[in-house]
């Protein structure tokens, strides 16, 4: 049996993320090729990320150690006015060895989950939980290899994402977020592996928008400081791609305490890496924010919402921290319902995305205009 986190609102989203925790099944749907839309007919991006796919220890058990999210979970928090999904699961457990076929179990929950959303009228955002890092069979899936490294080549990533991107490159209602909050690489050699990625994928001819993070986690607080400004330089021939930040209320914007710092610490935090995205003529999205249930934080919800929206020519959208079937009861950025109804953070979260999809219907064509690029 594998060890539960403590039962507390306190523990941090990544320590949650490696237990393992029980679940209720799901169901899926069959598929086939969706019709073609454009993901600015979308636009914002507003919704949530559901987790449950990345929990665990690595191979682990499904329905053990980690779960994918159930489409009824799809469907309440598109009742509330959310159109985007973003999907975190597993490299290793998709693809145990590197430059190896995936894994048909867990390729069919991938892809049968991805399909159920689409027909439910969502994006999905699908996202390799891996910090830029991942586990090897050959040692017993006990070391976090870097990506770039000798047991971790750039080129077994790029295959990676050669098989995933073929999977998806007919759902127009699929993005490809490349790599959750990679960290312990320089911005430089970061954007080499990004941009290798990104040709591979426009190679094989998927036209789907892929999210850039950077590195030092992609916070948008420090991405000045981390020498993340390079991403200027990201590589697209199609130029359909935004770049990721994450970013939290807390004193140091990791996620790991409830207490925000003011109720505009958010807005605050992401100003100057909007400016540098607006200097530049990148697009961005707001992949990782989250607030707990305190008057300040909730602030601090509406707010950062309310600046993202203000500034839609730099943003695409947002989701937030964090729904799916594996969290605790008490944990602090929780957003699945209660036996009582939604809570006050979902409230606050669903009221901010039903108002920005108005004010973009009632207003000019929702367009994502070609980057010139200097």
């Amino acid at each position: 049996m594998t060890a539960r986190p403590p039962r507390t609102g306190l523990y941090s989203r990544r320590a949650v993320i490696g237990a393992g925790l029980a679940f209720a099944g799901a169901g899926v749907f069959g598929r086939g090729k969706l019709a073609a839309r454009d993901l600015s007919d979308f636009l914002p991006l507003v919704g949530v990320n559901l987790a449950g796919a990345e929990f665990g220890t690595v191979p682990g058990t499904y329905a053990a150690d980690y779960m994918y999210p159930t489409l009824a979970e799809v469907a309440y928090f598109a009742a509330l006015g959310f159109n985007c999904v973003r999907l975190p699961f597993r490299w290793e457990r998709l693809q145990p060895d590197l430059y190896g076929n995936f894994d048909a179990a867990e390729r069919e929950r991938l892809a049968s989950l991805v399909d159920g959303i689409a027909r439910r009228g969502l994006v999905t955002i699908i996202d390799p939980h891996n910090y830029a890092r991942r586990r090897l069979r050959a040692d017993g899936w006990s070391t976090d290899h870097l990506i770039g490294s000798q047991a971790v080549p750039t080129e077994a990533f790029v295959d990676f994402w050669r098989r995933l991107a073929a999977m998806f490159e007919d759902n127009d209602l699929t993005a490809f977020g490349l790599m959750n909050e990679p960290f312990g690489i320089s911005a430089e050699e970061w954007l080499g592996i990004a941009n290798r990625v990104i040709g591979e994928i426009r190679k094989i001819g998927a036209k789907n928008w892929i999210m850039v993070p950077g590195t030092a986690y992609t916070g948008a607080h420090s991405w000045l400081s981390s020498g993340n400004t390079v991403l200027a330089s990201v590589a697209d021939p199609l130029d359909r791609f935004a770049i990721e930040v994450h970013q939290y209320f807390d004193r140091n914007s990791s996620g790991t305490s409830p207490l925000a710092v003011s109720a505009t610490v958010g807005s605050d935090r992401i100003k100057a890496f909007q400016d540098w995205a607006r200097k530049n003529r990148l697009k961005a999205f707001l992949g990782e924010f989250g607030a707990a249930d305190n008057p300040t934080a909730l602030r601090a919800l509406a707010d950062i919402c309310r600046q993202m929206r203000a500034n839609a020519d730099v943003w695409l959208g947002w989701t937030a921290w964090a729904a799916g079937p594996f969290w605790p009861e008490d944990y602090m950025f929780n957003l699945e319902p209660t036996s009582a109804g939604p809570r006050k953070q979902t409230e606050v979260l669903a009221s901010c995305a039903r108002a920005w999809r108005s004010s973009a219907r009632s207003g000019p064509a929702n367009t994502i205009p070609g980057k010139p690029r200097s």
